[in-house]
């Protein structure tokens, strides 16, 4: 009996681990995955941060107001940064937001998602995409929610848009699994003034419970009044690259397509 017992727990402890490494590995052979994301099309993407990822051979996500004169202006850049393989985003075409919340006296009448209706926003987050194809060439992408709000009155509009993107990043804060990953609201964590060691901490708590981190930034060095320490980031950067051998560093598109594969094989069912 004791034997029969002794052999039931080493089964079960040899289980576990087999169960622990695959679940270390699942992140495209790596501990975890991070994605570095930025918003709003303003010029120190293009100044600071597009050098710096690029300079470490790292790629990022730019979520991109089409309306933002940077667009315009940069256009030339923006479609170079895509050729390096950063992912040009969707953040809609007038980042829309809802006006009637708390603390939203920034919110213009013209962009006041609470004063839009459904087919208005889908159909400027749709053209927004036209736009950005005829920059990058490109059919899928992700999409970013505009102060993540996610609703008109009690519409989930992102219910009208699920086929047009591989999926969508909220502003929620939270580390989570492969299986427990929301492609309809994708978690991340906001920066805004933390320190190195607070964003590096983070990578490290992924890499330990072998979980996605996705980091949103607005400007780095400035250009945004939230905002980052260039240097900062740039250590963040540094302690990615120095660690790629476990951390699985791409853009939102490419790490949004893999969740979905896993969770349909997983799951039996087109999500």
């Amino acid at each position: 009996m004791k034997l029969k017992n002794l052999l039931i727990l080493t089964l079960l402890l040899i289980t576990a681990q087999i169960a622990k490494s695959q679940n270390a590995q699942v992140w495209n052979n790596k501990q975890c995955a991070v994605v570095l994301t930025y918003d709003d099309a303003i010029n120190v993407d293009l100044d600071n941060v597009i050098p710096a990822l690029d300079s470490l051979k790292l790629k990022g996500t730019f979520y991109i107001i089409g309306s933002s004169p940077v667009v315009n202006l940069r256009l030339n850049e923006w479609r170079l940064a895509a050729k390096q393989g950063h992912e040009l985003g969707n953040h809609a075409l007038f980042h829309p937001c809802d006006g009637s919340l708390p603390g939203r006296t920034f919110v213009t009448p013209d962009n006041d998602l609470s004063k839009y209706t459904v087919s208005r926003a889908v159909n400027e987050i749709r053209i927004n995409n036209t736009l950005l194809k005829a920059i990058d060439g490109k059919e899928l992408r992700t999409f970013a929610y505009p102060c993540g709000d996610l609703k008109i009155g009690d519409v989930f509009f992102y219910d009208q848009l699920r086929n047009d993107f591989a999926g969508a990043r909220g502003v929620s804060a939270a580390l989570q699994t492969i299986d427990q990953v929301n492609l309809d609201n994708i978690d991340c964590y906001a920066i805004n003034g933390q320190s190195a060691d607070y964003m590096i901490d983070l990578v490290k708590k992924a890499m330990q419970t072998h979980t996605l981190l996705v980091f949103l930034f607005h400007g780095v060095g400035g250009g945004h009044n939230i905002n980052v320490d260039i240097n900062a980031h740039s250590k963040l950067l540094h302690f990615l690259k120095e660690n790629e051998k476990n951390i699985w560093v791409a853009p939102m598109v490419d790490v949004a397509e893999y969740i979905k594969a896993h969770q349909t094989t997983n799951s039996g069912t087109t999500k």
